[in-house]
């Protein structure tokens, strides 16, 4: 059994092997090779006045590779409004700055319990490469230009996947906060060699590019679809679009599956930021801490049952089929088969390599059936 932290996964895996992982784990969930099980998240009061507990997690496995992941996650969320009146989103685990995200890895072959991973670098590598595949398959060839709405640490995997996917020359990025925005310039410039520039405004940053990412935490519209262009493809986190971004893309596609949708009375349909189905504790008074609906940003954000997913895009059943149309895609959905696939790559390089915390895998096993 291994303990990988998160200095050994940014060692081990490049944006290009996680792109790639994940490509060939989603093909195979029309033959049954590979199969996951959608988010689920449980919502109690916190401690805090103004906050919840989650606890959330999402499965997934590949035959091909023989291994079964589960990602868990402890948080306490709380929703402040930032100076221009909107909610977001912001979370820690017991104390702010820090954070509750693991993953375990299993062999399907034997049921050997293989590795504990931090998920931190993990994580945000896996939705950067999420959104690489859909910049790899619906993005006009040729794309050079980005506008990214946010600065935080997504933006930056899903630049580094971008550039790993098409030959990126320049990019402009918006955020809120002047600070935030000109650091993640300076930065993302010098890492990947091209031409990052902050600009002061998020219809500026879309303007005449042919990648648009939307990479916020944001719980209202941070994406309009009126500031779009002929020919741009389009990509997001959190849903953090217009309904005019539906309307106004050509092609959609989902990702796949993101959120499980349980119909009991245990369950709860939450506004922006959640799944279709939580379940949520606490009594009538304490979910007014829960931020109020706001349905308009979460309008179709997952895609709805009849959106085209991954696999109608890889096996050319949908597609981009002209230089002018705007392509979507929704980066949401298949993440336990995402956990699944990185993981074995981190899990297998860190073997190789003797990288990683050898833990007794006694420990992790008994003798009393369960």
């Amino acid at each position: 059994m291994l303990l990988i932290d998160n200095a050994t996964v940014e060692r081990l895996l490049p944006m290009d092997e996680c792109i790639d992982a994940q490509d060939y784990a989603f093909r195979g969930l029309p033959t049954g090779e590979s199969v996951h099980r959608p988010r689920i998240d449980l919502y109690m009061p916190a401690q805090r006045p103004d906050g919840y507990y989650r606890w959330g997690t999402m499965e997934g496995a590949s035959d091909a590779l023989g291994v079964f992941a589960i990602r868990m996650k402890s948080d306490i969320l709380y929703w402040p409004r930032d100076e221009h009146g909107y909610w977001k989103e912001e979370k820690y685990c017991m104390e702010p700055g820090t954070y509750c995200g693991l993953i375990m890895l299993f062999s399907t072959r034997d049921g050997e319990p293989l590795a504990m991973i931090n998920d931190g670098i993990l994580q945000h590598m896996r939705v950067g490469g999420g959104a690489g595949l859909g910049v790899r398959y619906l993005s006009r060839t040729d794309s050079q230009t980005v506008g990214m709405l946010g600065s935080g640490g997504m933006a930056r995997t899903y630049l580094e996947a971008f550039a790993a996917v098409r030959d990126i020359r320049s990019v402009k990025v918006f955020s809120p906060t002047k600070a935030n925005r000109e650091r993640y310039a300076e930065e993302m410039s010098a890492k990947l060699e091209l031409e990052v520039r902050a600009v002061d405004t998020p219809d500026a940053a879309v303007e005449d590019v042919d990648i648009v990412s939307a990479c916020t935490n944001a719980m209202e519209p941070a994406l309009k679809g009126d500031w779009l262009s002929p020919g741009q493809h389009v990509t997001d986190v959190r849903g953090e679009l217009d309904a005019r971004v539906f309307e106004r893309a050509d092609v959609t596609v989902k990702q796949g599956v993101a959120h499980s949708r349980p119909s009991n009375e245990d369950v709860r349909s939450m506004g922006d930021g959640y799944n279709r189905g939580d379940y949520i504790g606490g009594t009538d008074e304490q979910k007014q801490r829960l931020p109020a609906r706001l349905r308009e940003a979460r309008v179709n954000a997952g895609g709805t049952d009849e959106t085209p997913t991954f696999n109608d895009l890889a096996s050319g059943r949908v597609g981009r089929s002209s230089r002018d149309q705007i392509t979507l895609y929704l980066n949401s959905g298949n993440q336990g088969l995402q956990f699944a696939a990185v993981g074995e790559v981190v899990y297998r390089k860190a073997k190789e390599q003797g990288l990683g915390r050898e833990l007794p895998t006694e420990w992790f096993l008994q003798d009393i059936r369960d």
